[in-house]
């Protein structure tokens, strides 16, 4: 390997480990900030917020007490309350003992605070991560706005065709001869779509300056590159947004069904593609992978895919959002991951689909550092996800987990008892025997298996 080489790989090594440092110390300071601000609010004394484990490299005291520190391995972070004796919130008995003879120092610490002031401080953490993402997703929305109702050509997209004269602010009203319907009609336009001739050029309706008249476009959804998906058969090929697939072993194709098809049809065996891209044709050679897909019904369906994204042959004009319309699609989208994460946890458990679909941190990784290679919207748009996962995975009933806490609080609100020390040890050893487990488990998918 010649010197030229060795450092393009380090700089790409160290771009996706600094990309996923990035999304990680978002994540975790927004999570463990939840902790802190309601803790404080409810009467719990944060003694050190840290970001990151290990030797501290910087800290600082606030007024009201707090050590704000930066640890050397930024894989995680802590919020310490008076009376925990470790990050886990693990009781400091000695340190419990001498505020009992104080009361008002005891009602500081986390473990002699009332119930409902505890959860509240627990549950804040997924809380924020929840809410980090829908505010994303709500900024995204926003900044994006919504396809404008009827369908508009906002930009034509560069494709290997030519001969049609299709134009920016054409409404479309039928395709081929066919209605369009309106695109936030899911059923109604997958029928649509479905309907539309594959034909390389087609004739559309379309009202322009207030007069009615057919104009020649492209085929409604070209086999256009409008999305990679890491760690795919096509991010590895090389393949980028804008690029142009017209063959496939030899076989012109110009519609994304077309492609569909052929990388359905062969199973897995490698693929030839020409791809066009801005007048410049390359050749690229690729093995579809195996894929499991949510399907509408809550289930899971196993596909070769190569990991692309389509879309429209044009990019359609926009209308701004109101706010309150873009914080309600940005809840229903964060709703959505945590009910497609769940439904996939439960196939993977039953055996129904594969455990490669279990990410670890090496394909988080390498997941962070093609997003942000990618754009700014695309790297945001991966911080909310996993925002989102990660809040999610805090509230499983794991001892050493957040969930885990708040059945320890659940048990004390029906019984009226806190549980018995030496057992909240031992759990939480187990919790994170679990979780050590877990993440081995994950690491070797990224590394061996998937």
């Amino acid at each position: 390997m010649d010197a030229v080489s060795l450092v393009s790989q380090l700089g790409g090594f160290l771009y996706t480990v600094g990309s996923f440092v990035v999304v990680l110390s978002i994540i975790v300071a927004v999570h463990e900030y939840g902790h802190y601000i309601v803790g404080r609010w409810c009467g719990i004394h944060p003694e050190v917020f840290s970001l990151g484990f290990g030797p501290v490299l910087a800290s600082r005291v606030d007024k009201r007490g707090t050590r704000w520190q930066l640890a050397a391995f930024p894989l995680g972070g802590f919020v310490k309350f008076l009376g925990d004796a470790d990050a886990a919130s693990g009781k400091d008995a000695g340190a419990i003992s001498a505020a009992e003879t104080d009361p008002e120092l005891l009602r500081k610490t986390m473990h002699g605070a009332p119930l409902w002031a505890r959860a509240a401080t627990v549950a804040a953490g997924p809380i924020f991560n929840f809410i980090l993402a829908i505010v994303i997703f709500t900024g995204v929305n926003l900044s994006r706005g919504q396809m404008q109702e009827p369908l508009a050509v906002g930009s034509i997209k560069d494709l290997s065709v030519e001969g049609y004269t299709l134009e920016p602010g054409d409404e479309i009203l039928a395709v081929a001869g066919i209605e369009t319907p309106d695109f936030s009609d899911g059923v109604a336009w997958r029928a649509f779509e479905g309907s539309v001739p594959v034909e390389k050029i087609l004739d559309y309706r379309v009202a322009r300056d207030g007069n009615e008249m057919v104009a020649r476009g492209p085929y409604l959804m070209p086999s256009i590159v409008t999305g990679v998906a890491p760690r795919s058969a096509a991010s590895d090929a090389g393949l980028r947004e804008g690029d142009v697939i017209v063959a496939v072993d030899d076989g012109e194709i110009f519609a994304f069904s077309q492609l569909k098809e052929r990388v359905e049809e062969g199973e897995g065996a490698p693929l030839s593609l020409t791809v066009w891209n801005a007048g410049e044709t390359r050749e690229l050679i690729l093995s579809p992978r195996r894929t499991d897909e949510p399907t509408a019904d809550g289930g899971f369906q196993t596909n070769w895919r190569i990991g692309i994204a389509g879309g429209l042959a044009f990019e359609p004009a926009r209308e701004s959002v109101s706010p309150w319309l873009a914080v309600g699609q940005g809840a229903a989208q964060v709703w959505r991951m945590i009910e497609q994460s769940l439904s996939g946890l439960k196939h993977m458990i039953t055996g129904q689909i594969s455990t490669c679909n279990l990410s670890g941190p090496v394909a988080i990784a390498e997941m962070s550092g093609t997003l942000a290679s990618q754009g700014a919207v695309n790297f945001i748009w991966l911080i909310a996800a996993l925002s989102t996962g990660i809040g999610l995975l805090n509230l499983f009933p794991v001892p050493v987990l957040d969930g885990g806490h708040l059945v320890f609080f659940a048990y004390e609100a029906i019984t009226g008892r806190t549980p018995n020390d030496r057992a909240m040890q031992v759990l939480m050893m187990i919790g994170l025997t679990m979780i050590l487990g877990l993440m081995l488990f994950s690491v070797s998918n990224d590394l061996l298996f998937c």
